[in-house]
């Protein structure tokens, strides 16, 4: 089978940042699913891998990346239950597996979904990364409880993300909580509008925009960026016993954590893929949430965040989505069809 990826870490304006190659169509055993790929969809994952994993060295066998993908069951291991040959899937694999940036691609039943019905399979496809972060933020790290959210507020760091976008419409539509959500740009602004945000204020004067709305302080925030600039406003921002829910890294240093004990904050973290890297029990909520997610969509309660679609498996139109979503300029998501 057909394949991109990656040899060593390179700038992507290399040449060889990225490479086509062909290898062996894998087997599926065990709870594998072999899926025949016809989307994928990107996220910043896909470039900070490229930059990280193979940094001053060449691996031995490239290295497949994509951690999103509509595809079509093609052949089942001999424990699979919850799918047949033939099923169309949506999901956003294990990263310490093979990728999506392939014809084909084994991926456990256990964290795959069935693919919405009546969205394309591009707007279906850039969905799943950011709709379990999303969701595992919000239900499984806030512990927020659907319909139970009047009265209360959340500020969405990163609003017209890749998660930013799903978050916000998965808070309005099933917590009732009021969604502040941060974004500089007219047109990103006007993206976390139309994802259903009450509120859209400019990261950059986050504290004054946010006072100016008539807010002191907030009872949940989701950190979404990948920088590291925001702590202090957070810290000031977020309520005495509120909690704060974040992707990104741990806060710098200079960072005092004796300002989190003042106010008895609570911190979680979220990584989508601690569930299939380390085989947990619960593994299985993942196939679960996909298809909420799907009947949500089936439903218009919530619309895909699918912004731009580039067409053919071909390096360049990686090449091109890797720039883009390395800009941090880029709002909602993009899918290639293969």
């Amino acid at each position: 089978m057909k394949a991109i990826g990656i040899k060593t870490s390179l700038p992507i304006s290399e040449e060889n940042s990225l490479i086509q190659f062909e290898t062996e169509q894998p087997l599926p055993k065990g709870h594998d699913l072999l899926i025949k790929i016809k989307v994928v969809g990107m996220n910043p994952v896909d470039y900070k891998v490229r930059q990280r994993s193979a940094q001053n060295q060449e691996l031995d066998s490239p290295k497949i990346l994509g951690w999103d993908a509509v595809g079509i069951v093609e052949a089942i291991g001999d424990k699979v239950t919850l799918f047949k040959t033939g099923d169309e899937v949506f999901y956003a694999g294990d990263i310490t597996r093979p990728g999506s940036n392939a014809e084909y691609q084994l991926v456990d039943e256990r964290i795959v979904g069935k693919k919405p019905t009546t969205i394309s399979d591009a707007e279906a496809a850039v969905m799943p990364l950011t709709s379990l972060t999303a969701w595992e933020t919000l239900f499984d790290r806030l512990k927020l409880t659907p319909g139970e959210g009047e009265g209360k507020t959340i500020l969405i760091i990163s609003g017209a993300g890749g998660v930013g976008s799903i978050a916000t419409q998965l808070a309005k539509k099933l917590t009732n909580l009021t969604v502040i959500a941060t974004a500089s740009r007219p047109e990103s602004r006007l993206w976390c509008q139309n994802m259903g945000a009450d509120h859209v204020v400019n990261h950059h004067n986050l504290i004054e925009e946010i006072h100016t709305l008539g807010i002191n302080t907030v009872n949940y925030i989701l950190n979404f960026s990948g920088t590291s600039d925001h702590w202090e406003n957070i810290i000031e921002l977020i309520d005495p016993q509120g909690h704060i829910c974040t992707i990104a890294e741990s806060p710098d240093n200079h960072i005092n954590i004796g300002s989190f004990k003042s106010k008895s904050i609570t911190l979680s973290y979220e990584l989508m893929y601690t569930r299939s890297m380390y085989q947990t029990e619960d593994m299985i909520e993942q196939h679960h949430i996909l298809n909420k997610i799907a009947a949500l969509l089936e439903n218009n309660k919530i619309k895909s965040t699918l912004n731009s679609t580039l067409h053919g498996f071909t390096i360049e139109n990686f090449k091109e989505a890797h720039q883009k979503l390395e800009s941090g300029k880029t709002i909602g998501k993009i899918a290639i069809t293969f």
